[in-house]
């Protein structure tokens, strides 16, 4: 049985920005959003907090140490024609150390940081909704 396929999978993402307001973003190298930018994090583990996950998926992914500021929302990321079913929450984070970098290239074929305000066409679902909640929050201030 496969995770995210056969039963519904949980999953955490990491909105990272850096000083120029620009967001952290890996293009991905597998199913599914094969090809969209999406932003790191990956599954949680039994019995590891959404917390944990978001920092150790990252500093799996990306090299980075970073500090969970607070949890931006929750996505629905269900990908039918892909049999893809996930519960996905994103964090606002930042860099405590380190430099990014592609930690594993089978998953992620690029990283960049992209303006907040230039982000590119094709981004995963689970990336677009921390946009929207980002987006939100900013809005509120």
């Amino acid at each position: 049985m496969k995770i995210g396929k056969d039963y519904i999978g949980v999953g955490v993402g990491a909105f990272i920005l850096n000083e120029n307001n620009e967001l952290l973003l890996q293009k991905r190298a597998v199913p599914a959003e094969k090809d969209c930018w999406c932003i790191p994090g990956g599954r949680l583990e039994m019995f590891e907090t959404l917390e944990n996950a978001v920092i150790r998926e990252t500093k799996e992914e990306t090299d980075l140490d970073i500090e969970v500021i607070r949890m931006m929302g929750v996505c629905d990321h269900i990908i039918k024609e892909e049999n893809a079913h996930w519960v996905a929450t994103s964090y606002l984070c930042k860099i405590k150390s380190g430099e990014p970098k592609i930690m594993e290239p089978d998953k992620a074929s690029d990283m960049k940081w992209f303006s907040i305000d230039k982000l590119p066409d094709k981004l995963t679902i689970t990336t677009q909704k921390a946009l929207a909640d980002y987006k939100k929050t900013i809005g509120n201030k």
